[in-house]
């Protein structure tokens, strides 16, 4: 924020797609090879895990070349069609070039966090995150803003420091996950289908969910970005929320679907929905306390952030619009993580559809009606509660109430 609104109107526009390649690598392919290594591991067939293990990484190798080929090499288009242009195309630009050209590294962090939670291993990782994030900010500060004398590189900042803080993660968690495991092991295995589709079978679900929540925060942007770029730095100010409320919803659901999973491969499906019903709440009341004090008190968020008066005008009407609303999103997104650890994610996956189509349809109308701005923080604020509401509806159909075949889950 220091460095004024275009900076900020430039990550408004990159960040709906560093969320979704952060939501792919670690929720939805990282959360399918979480539930399919400890499905395997609950049911004993460790060279399965193994197996599913390396298929994983293999996956996540692939999707993280179609990031850096679509948003390293082919940027221009995507942000000009969401409303960016000069100075804000070119930040969005440039930031994602050198974002997306270290996605690679981005997702192997993410996968092998994820093969760790599967086998119960959740305090390296967390410990990883925390730390790497803590680096990640201090790099943020020295290469954005010159902190120590060093020289400022303004808007590509913080896009060094993310790639360079990922990359030291994953090769700590590599080296951990090569060296200090017993039980499952990081090695090649022959290709095969089982592993593959055993993991795809959530993962291809959790990679439409994903593009549901990012594909609503992009159209969002977009048609913020029609009411200039003090609204459009002013909403990326007041959604930078997500930054806070998105590790700790992931913290509380990457438990719960490796703690699910397992509880599904031994057949224990009535403990596993108490563990995810138990998640849920957790989740509810601790973002429900984070953001409606934000939207009491916008105040709390916005004094970390320098920016000028209408755009601060603008991230206040967000967070007292929408701030209520996200304890319903982080609740339903903590039930989404325990669905995966079952393998079954349809509904799930519906509601995230209906989202997307309800807002976006609002996002339309909002332009073709020459609307207000409320309008659309009104259909985000409808948008959280259809996540809350119809994923705890979901936790009342048959995946969930039901003692679930071993052999069935193995291999539906």
């Amino acid at each position: 924020s220091q460095l004024g609104n275009v900076p900020l109107a430039s990550l408004a526009l990159v960040f709906p797609f560093l969320t979704l390649m952060q939501m792919m690598s670690a929720g939805a392919i990282g959360g399918a090879s979480t539930s399919s290594i400890s499905r395997f591991l609950g049911a004993g067939l460790i060279e399965d895990a193994n197996s599913a293990i390396w298929h994983a990484v293999l996956i996540c190798i692939f999707m993280s070349l179609i990031y850096t080929i679509i948003f390293g090499f082919l940027p221009n288009h995507i942000y000009s069609s969401m409303g960016g242009s000069n100075d804000v195309l070119d930040g969005a630009v440039v930031f994602s070039q050198i974002a997306f050209g270290g996605a690679v590294f981005t997702w192997l962090l993410y996968i092998f966090s994820a093969i760790l939670r599967a086998m119960g291993e959740f305090v390296v990782p967390a410990k990883v995150q925390i730390l790497g994030c803590l680096f990640q900010i201090f790099l943020g500060g020295v290469f954005t803003v010159g902190w120590f004398g060093f020289k400022s590189f303004g808007i590509i900042g913080p896009a060094i420091a993310m790639v360079v803080s990922h990359f030291l993660m994953m090769i700590y968690l590599y080296f951990y996950i090569k060296y200090k495991q017993k039980i499952i092991k990081l090695r090649t295995y022959p290709l095969n289908k089982k592993s593959f589709l055993d993991i795809m079978k959530v993962g291809a679900g959790g990679l439409i969910n994903s593009i549901t929540i990012a594909g609503t925060v992009a159209v969002v942007t977009a048609t913020v970005s029609h009411f200039g770029i003090e609204a459009l730095a002013g909403y990326g100010l007041g959604s930078r929320l997500e930054i806070i409320i998105t590790p700790l919803v992931f913290g509380i659901g990457s438990v719960l679907t490796a703690a699910v999973g397992i509880n599904a491969g031994a057949n224990q499906m009535s403990r596993a929905k108490k563990i995810a019903w138990v998640g849920a709440i957790i989740s509810f009341i601790i973002i429900g306390v984070i953001s409606i004090a934000v939207a009491v008190f916008p105040e709390l968020w916005l004094d970390n952030f320098e920016t000028n008066i209408l755009s601060e005008k603008y991230a206040i009407l967000y967070l007292i619009i929408v701030g209520p609303f996200y304890c319903f999103f982080a609740a339903g997104q903590t039930l989404y993580f325990a669905s995966q650890g079952t393998g079954k994610i349809f509904f799930p996956v519906i509601v995230g559809i209906i989202r997307f189509l309800t807002v976006s349809v609002v996002c339309y109308l909002t332009i073709i009606l020459s609307w207000s701005l409320s309008h659309i923080f009104y259909a985000v604020s409808f948008g959280l509660a259809i996540t809350g509401i119809g994923l705890s509806l979901c936790m009342l159909g048959p995946d969930w109430n039901s003692e679930i075949n071993q052999k069935k889950i193995m291999n539906t």
